[in-house]
């Protein structure tokens, strides 16, 4: 029998690799010399470089950056055997790197996500794949261009303060001593946030609350963004501040289209792409995906339809574990997942699910009792 397991982190609990691992303890339970194949997926977010770098190989890298308030951190990216460099820009830019207190978009830039991107391209990296999801950041992207060489000036010439409120003195955008390599740069942008930059669906009124932003602040930083972009305008007259993503990441999916010419792509194809999970799918007789909580969104775009998507092309069965499913869950059925099971055998609360021992046995057993059925189906 043979059996691809490919998870999605079980984020707060369990990395997709450690999920996929008891996945795989509970069929060799009942099934000891079943072939069993791990690719640990991500969609973009938390994960996708640890997830990546174990199913293709490749280096880590770790260097010294600025975090979202300037404090000098460690963040890691990752490069594979192929020279692409594979980066979560949560490394450097992320929510959890702050406190709740610390939280304030006003303030916080993505200064480093660029240190990290500069520092790959020093070591020789021209393709790139960015994961841009939980971001701290409402920035437009300044930081990032300001660590890559572009200059962003207020109306005396000088170099505009990190963090949203630089963009409300942002007068000029100049590229002359931008780093010359972008250019010969490839970025794939792993995105599944199509919103826009400004307005009511932009990313100052979606996002920011999450950021730490108030009222005040969200109806700030809009005017600002949408000032940013009309400069922008001037250097890329193609670029469009309503383009689907362009919200992304408090505005970096913008300026990742407006000056690095990137495309924005969803998160789980292509790192399913990247990881070349339809190769292994193909000749499998069970796919096994899953992640934390399965609900009505794991059926658009989410790891676990992105796997069933690609199953179903060669007609394999799929089967989805989660820690929790919610009741509009059954949509999941309809994008290619055949049955899901929760793995949670007994009252207990959030906590003690998320515990990740009790996760991982948890979901040893569930998976133990699911192929105990189909051995004795199919026996």
């Amino acid at each position: 029998m043979n059996i691809v397991i490919a998870m999605d982190s079980w984020k707060g609990s369990l990395s997709s690799i450690e999920a996929a691992t008891s996945v795989s303890e509970g069929i060799r339970d009942v099934i000891p010399d079943a072939a069993i194949q791990i690719v640990p997926l991500a969609d973009g977010g938390e994960g996708t470089v640890e997830a990546v770098l174990a199913a293709t190989g490749g280096n880590l890298q770790t260097v010294h950056v600025k975090d979202p308030l300037g404090r000098q951190i460690q963040a890691s990216y990752g490069i594979l055997p192929s020279g692409t460099a594979v980066i979560e820009m949560a490394a450097a830019s992320g929510l959890t790197l702050l406190s709740e207190e610390e939280r304030n978009p006003f303030y916080t830039s993505t200064y480093g996500t660029g240190q990290l991107i500069l520092d790959a391209i020093q070591k020789g990296c021209r393709d790139f794949i960015i994961g841009i999801g939980g971001s701290a950041t409402n920035d437009g992207g300044a930081g990032m261009l300001q660590a890559l060489g572009f200059s962003l000036l207020d109306d005396r010439g000088s170099h505009i303060i990190p963090g949203a409120i630089g963009l409300g003195s942002l007068a000029e955008i100049q590229t002359a001593q931008a780093e010359p390599l972008l250019t010969q740069c490839r970025f794939r942008i792993a995105c599944d946030v199509t919103n826009p930059l400004c307005g009511i669906n932009g990313s100052s009124a979606v996002f920011g609350p999450q950021k730490g932003a108030s009222p005040e602040q969200i109806i700030e930083m809009d005017m600002w963004l949408e000032h940013y972009a009309r400069l922008a305008h001037n250097i890329n007259p193609v670029i469009n501040a309503n383009s689907p993503g362009a919200g992304a990441a408090g505005g970096l999916g913008f300026a990742f289209l407006a000056f690095l010419n990137a495309s924005l792509e969803s998160g789980i194809s292509l790192i399913m792409n990247t990881v070349n999970l339809e190769d292994t799918i193909c000749t499998a007789n069970w796919v096994i995906t899953g992640e934390g909580q399965l609900d009505a969104q794991s059926a658009m775009g989410k790891t676990p339809s992105g796997v069933a998507s690609l199953a179903k092309k060669h007609n394999v069965p799929v089967i989805a574990l989660a820690g929790s499913i919610t009741e509009d869950a059954s949509l999941c059925n309809r994008y290619g997942i055949d049955a899901f099971f929760p793995v949670l055998e007994t009252p207990c609360s959030l906590q003690e699910a998320m515990d990740p021992q009790t996760a991982q046995q948890n979901i040893r057993r569930t998976a133990s009792q699911i192929f105990r059925l189909i051995k004795t189906v199919q026996t």
